[in-house]
């Protein structure tokens, strides 16, 4: 899930309550910082406030609907006129949201867009006898889910988004972890693999460790 809100305080709540339901979050500033990230990653959704620095989340909207993107977007903002939602939703949003707003009602948007058939019809992330489903949030070996905490998943969906390449441990940190130092600067993250590679036994997957930088995932 990518957010962009240059208000930091309200920017921060946002990933920390997404982290919290599962969601793996790359929280960004600006308008330019976000249309780099939705060039190089795939997301399940961008929440993209209106008014930002270098870059509109308007003017992004727009952007990324004549690159052809179909990535949904659910924008956020404190203009509350008709004709303000009108010219979002014609810009390319496919949501609106006015500020001041009830995460809960954020998060069942959100999960009405990834249910969406353009969404739905996205490919599963496949690796081994292990599958993840981006719309279901969910990890399956074999038709089964394994028992994995919100952590776990959100360290094996980057892992697997990332696959075959190699995640670097401040990547796996910034991404599931509120406080970054909290995992980068101990052994937290090294715990959690541990747990994981154990609850992915006949996966058909191997979790290397890529001494110096960080871990990946592949078929074994």
């Amino acid at each position: 899930m990518l957010v962009a809100e240059d208000d930091e305080g309200l920017g921060e709540v946002l990933a920390r309550g997404l982290r919290e339901q599962g969601y793996v979050v790359d929280l960004v500033p600006d308008g330019e910082t976000a249309a780099a990230y939705l060039r190089f990653y795939s997301y399940e959704a961008a929440v993209l406030d209106w008014r930002m620095p270098r870059l509109s989340g308007f003017d992004l909207v727009r952007r990324l609907r004549r690159g052809g993107s179909g990535t949904p977007v659910l924008m956020l903002t404190a203009r509350d006129t008709p004709a303000d939602r009108i010219a979002g939703l014609d810009a390319g949003a496919d949501d609106y949201l006015v500020k001041p707003f009830d995460f809960g009602e954020l998060l069942a948007r959100l999960r009405a867009l990834q249910r969406r058939p353009s969404f739905s019809q996205a490919p599963l992330i496949m690796i081994g006898q292990l599958e993840f489903d981006p719309a279901a949030r969910e990890a399956r070996v074999c038709g089964q889910r394994p028992a994995l905490t919100v952590t776990e998943l959100g360290i094996l969906e980057i892992l697997m988004r990332r696959s075959p390449g190699v995640a670097d441990r401040r990547s796996i940190a910034q991404h599931v972890w509120d406080n970054e130092a909290d995992a980068f600067g101990s052994n937290t993250i090294d715990v959690h693999l541990a747990r994981l590679r154990s609850k992915l036994v006949g996966a058909g997957v191997r979790i290397e460790t890529v001494r110096g930088i960080g871990y990946r995932i592949v078929a074994s």
